[in-house]
């Protein structure tokens, strides 16, 4: 494909190719191809080829890219979309508020309940214990009580036992003193006897002795 420079030069070193522009100076180009040793029509059909390269990969860019108008009218969509989600958001966290907030209450009644009923029991568990503590401190009182006049009886009955047992020991020791003196008593006048006893017989066998010694004079 033959391209004349005169239709790919511009004032400007700005290159048309239909509507599109390209921003070097082909003519330049061209040029230098022919101080390179080119010919003049194969730089020109280099150039020409060049062209239609960037021509093609401009294609494929521009169909992918949107014009501003459109850049535009796809922003005002997006942005009306972010507001429909928004608006959705506000009106689902103002439900999700309002549930929370209910749910909420219901907990905070069911905590108040659940708190009074522990102060009741409570309540209830330390009358129950007082209760049962000031039984215990009765009953302790009347078993301390009871110990103290089964104690004093029993500390009565001992004082009357050792008075008893003195009674009976002085009394013993009395009777004893009275039997060993009854005894000495006895043992006197068996001596007595004894001796009055032997006295005579001493004095009986000594009239005896006399009698038979006057016989035999």
């Amino acid at each position: 494909v033959s391209i004349s420079v005169s239709t790919l030069q511009s004032k400007e070193n700005i290159s048309l190719l239909g509507n599109r522009k390209l921003y070097f100076d082909t003519h330049a180009l061209v040029c230098l191809l022919e101080e390179k040793g080119f010919t003049t029509q194969q730089s020109e059909v280099i150039v020409s080829a060049l062209v239609k390269i960037m021509n093609t990969n401009l294609d494929m860019i521009y169909k992918d890219m949107v014009t501003k108008v459109q850049q535009e009218i796809a922003l005002q969509q997006v942005m009306s979309h972010i507001a429909g989600v928004k608006k959705d958001m506000i009106i689902l966290e103002k439900s999700e508020f309002s549930a929370l907030r209910s749910e909420n209450e219901k907990i905070k009644l069911e905590l108040q309940q659940i708190k009074k009923q522990v102060t009741d029991e409570i309540t209830k568990v330390r009358a129950d214990n007082k209760l049962n503590l000031n039984l215990e401190k009765s009953r302790v009182k009347e078993l301390y009580s009871l110990n103290e006049r089964k104690l004093l009886e029993m500390r009565t009955e001992i004082v009357e036992l050792h008075a008893q047992q003195d009674r009976a020991l002085t009394q013993t020791d009395r009777k004893i003193d009275t039997e060993v003196a009854d005894l000495k008593t006895m043992l006197e006048s068996h001596k007595l006897d004894n001796i009055k006893y032997l006295a005579g017989s001493v004095f009986t066998c000594l009239t005896v002795a006399l009698g038979f010694y006057r016989l035999w004079i």
